[in-house]
Formats: C-alpha cells, sequence, structure tokens
C-alpha cells in the first residue's frame, strides 16, 4: 500500500463490506488506523453483523475509504482477524468511552491484512492495483 493510500485511510471514513451466504452487508466506522506495517485495524463497537459474516466467509472483507473534497479513494480487500484483548483493544475502548463519555465501549478489534488494493479515485488510474 503506497503513502497516498494510508493517508486516505487515516484521514476518512471507511466503509466495512462483508458478505456470507450471499447476503452482502456494509457499515461506516470511525474508529480505524493503519499500523506501522500496513495492517489496518478496526475497533469493535457495533460489528455484530460483520462478525457472523467474517465467522462464516474465512474473514473475507473489503473497505473502501475516499476523501470526499478531492474524491481520491482506495479499496482495500484481505482477510480479517478479531482480538478481544491486549493494546490494540485497549486503546479502541479509551476511545469509544472518551466519545460516548461512557455510555459505549469497544468490545475488540479487528486486524485486517490486506491482500490488494485498488484505486477508486475517477480517472486514468481508476481500478489500478497498486
Amino acid at each position: 500500500m503506497n503513502e497516498a493510500a494510508v493517508k486516505v485511510l487515516k484521514e476518512n471514513m471507511w466503509d466495512l463490506a462483508t458478505c456470507a451466504n450471499g447476503e452482502p452487508n456494509v457499515v461506516p466506522v470511525a474508529f480505524k488506523d493503519v499500523t506501522e506495517d500496513g495492517k489496518l485495524v478496526v475497533g469493535d463497537v457495533f460489528l455484530d453483523t460483520t462478525l457472523k459474516n467474517l465467522a462464516a466467509n474465512g474473514g473475507q472483507i473489503a473497505v473502501s475509504a475516499f476523501n470526499a473534497q478531492t474524491l481520491e479513494g482506495y479499496q482495500v480487500k484481505g482477510t480479517a482477524e478479531y482480538v478481544s484483548e491486549g493494546a490494540l483493544v485497549d486503546t479502541f475502548k479509551q476511545m469509544v468511552e472518551a466519545m460516548f463519555k461512557g455510555a459505549a465501549t469497544a468490545k475488540g478489534a479487528l486486524i485486517i491484512t490486506p491482500s490488494v488494493t485498488i484505486v477508486t479515485t475517477p480517472g486514468a488510474d481508476n481500478k489500478k492495483v497498486l
């Protein structure tokens, strides 16, 4: 994944897409980040259907993010692993509890290992695999 894709992912909301039994599901997420080693991480606040789909489909997931002003965007496809404890989960718990003033918390986190990154920006590079 290149620097431009990481910048868009770090600075904008994401949509997570999963599918199981022919039923697609997509959800926006705000509690997310890109790690130093290029993995995508998402705090689990309301990911019930997403988690069921991941369990049924072997962890297959797609993430889409774009800058609404410039239209620069990327889709990342990969495999997600769920963790329910550790430093990453603790960080998301603190973020969520601060934002929701204790009314919600993170129950865990998804760690997504990218397999492909695709340009979704309109123009000549659209659909280009990075």
